[in-house]
């Protein structure tokens, strides 16, 4: 009724009825999750986006894919979106869950082929998921303490599957230690407290953590000290340029010294200022802190005229910085930022063991290191192009979620597959205690769990099947055993270090089930005349 309603409204539009418009959806969700399968895991392959412009981007993460891919089936768009959002609430798993929801319509077509009604397979997954749930809380390790060790393990096995191996393990102590650099019992952890800073320069291998910060500009006076140590920081927010006044105005003067007078009068105020801090930087390098360094941040303008007296008094001064590497100065160096030159002490100044300057092209860089207590990091992304540097940005954003989850959950989970061959041998037991035909729903949710050991072997280039049943068989002997993708036997995760999130679980076995259960339920597709190229008068 519907659609012959929508037909007299809108002549053009399509109608896809019951069988055809779930045929649809199965089918946009098993072609999505053909597109990222080859990517799953440390031996997945690597996708190259090109977009309108000729950009080249090198990605096999998940999210970065699915939000740069340009998706025109609405079925396929909506699980893609599904998944990034999985990615912006936990940080992994997008490919994880695509290849979920396409496993869980898979399994429920062979039932739905035979005869069963799609709502008695939602009600199975339905059960499915809140046993999975369940079985997910006794599953999981539990860490009153969370130690370094464990964090590295969480970090490599998150930024393997991202980057390749040596690339990961570089970056996995930089990231687990930046991490615990900002990281304070009972505090909210903010990574936006770890800055990431890029340079296009020698290798990707070559990026590290800068206990410190590294702000993307250099000193304006080619006088002032390229490298200070031991240095005191000063960070203010004060103008010391001359400024035009607000309003239009002019001055007369009838003689030379007059005019002279009256520009000595205009500098004067940027002068007194200068001066105050010069004067403040001789009081606090004397006596047994006469070889110490002075560098001055500030967020405002400094002119020439001011620089030339701060080089002469070998003060390194640096002009325009960005608000929040105000912020991260203060939290990485101490001290408190001013925005006068009134009453400055010795306790507003903060302190680093090594300030110096690095020139790359017309880019300079200065890095401010050897900071006693850093509350800010900054990680430091090299790689010989652009593609590379991007590629290496997002795996370790994601190398940062992974250790920040791991310490918030206080809890992991054995990675390789282990807990999806767990969970699936799990509801086969719990299937016993179903009644009614919704037992194959938890049948299917059983069988696609299994989807993500198999791609994770294929991928390594083993058999599936073989590495499935070996995994089955040394399950049902009590161990917990993940996918060994060097030589494709069994292997424990525990002792490998093989950890996945917590909450990364969680939230995929929510979602997965929730979206492959809503269009399951779908037996109907309307869509609008506009994509429709038929004419009204093709449609009589």
């Amino acid at each position: 009724m519907a659609s012959s309603a929508l037909k007299i409204i809108n002549p053009n539009s399509d109608v896809a009825r019951r069988g055809q418009a779930l045929q649809l959806n199965i089918t946009a969700a098993i072609g999505l999750q053909d597109v990222l399968r080859s990517n799953l895991g440390p031996r997945g392959t690597i996708k190259m986006l090109v977009d309108g412009a000729g950009g080249i981007k090198l990605t096999k993460d998940g999210k970065v894919l699915l939000s740069e891919m340009q998706i025109q089936h609405p079925t396929a768009a909506m699980i893609a979106k599904a998944a990034v959002a999985q990615d912006e609430i936990t940080g992994d798993g997008t490919t994880s869950i695509v290849l979920l929801v396409g496993e869980l319509l898979k399994q429920a077509e062979r039932y739905v082929s035979e005869g069963l009604h799609p709502r008695v397979i939602t009600e199975g997954y339905d059960y499915a998921k809140k046993e999975a749930l369940q079985f997910l809380e006794t599953f999981k390790s539990p860490k009153a303490e969370i130690d370094r060790e464990l964090l590295v393990s969480v970090a490599r096995t998150s930024l393997r599957t991202k980057v390749h191996r040596s690339l990961a393990d570089t970056l996995t102590e930089a990231v687990v230690d930046a991490v615990l650099g900002i990281y304070r019992v009972g505090d909210p952890i903010d990574l936006h407290m770890v800055e990431i800073m890029k340079m296009q320069h020698r290798s990707e291998t070559e990026s590290r953590l800068v206990r410190g910060l590294v702000l993307d500009h250099g000193a304006r006076h080619p006088d002032m000290p390229k490298k200070v140590t031991d240095a005191f920081i000063l960070t203010l927010n004060v103008s010391l340029e001359y400024e035009k006044s607000e309003i239009n105005s002019g001055f007369f003067y009838s003689t030379p010294e007059q005019r002279e007078k009256l520009v000595e009068s205009e500098r004067k105020h940027v002068d007194d200022k200068i001066r105050k801090i010069v004067e403040f930087k001789n009081t606090v390098c004397s006596g047994e802190n006469a070889n110490k360094g002075f560098v001055i941040i500030n967020q405002k303008g400094i002119d020439p005229l001011s620089l030339d007296i701060l080089a002469k008094h070998n003060i390194l001064a640096l002009r325009r910085a960005k608000r929040r590497n105000m912020e991260r100065l203060q939290l990485a160096c101490g001290g408190i930022a001013q925005n006068s030159v009134e009453d400055l002490s010795v306790d507003v100044l903060g302190y680093a063991g090594l300030v110096y300057e690095q020139v790359l092209g017309e880019e300079k860089y200065t890095f401010v290191e050897e900071v006693k207590d850093p509350f800010s990091v900054t990680i430091l992304i090299k790689g010989p192009n652009a593609h590379t540097i991007a590629q290496t940005n997002d795996a370790v954003r994601d190398g940062l979620r992974a250790v920040k989850n791991a310490i918030e959950d206080k809890s992991v989970i054995a990675g390789g597959g282990a807990f999806q061959v767990a969970l699936s041998q799990h509801l086969q037991e719990f299937k016993k205690s179903v009644k009614g035909r919704a037992k194959m729903g938890v049948q299917a949710f059983a069988d696609a769990m299994l989807v993500i050991p198999k791609v994770l072997a294929q991928n390594a280039g083993f058999d599936a099947q073989d590495v499935i049943v070996a995994l089955q068989e040394e399950h049902q002997n009590g161990y917990i055993v993940g996918v060994d993708l060097k030589t494709g036997e069994t292997m424990d995760p525990k002792l490998e270090g093989v950890w996945d999130n917590y909450r990364v679980h969680r939230h995929m076995l929510h979602s997965s089930s929730v979206i492959a259960s809503n269009l399951l339920l779908v037996d109907e597709m309307m869509r609008a005349g506009r994509t429709s190229l038929k004419g009204p008068d093709a449609m009589a």
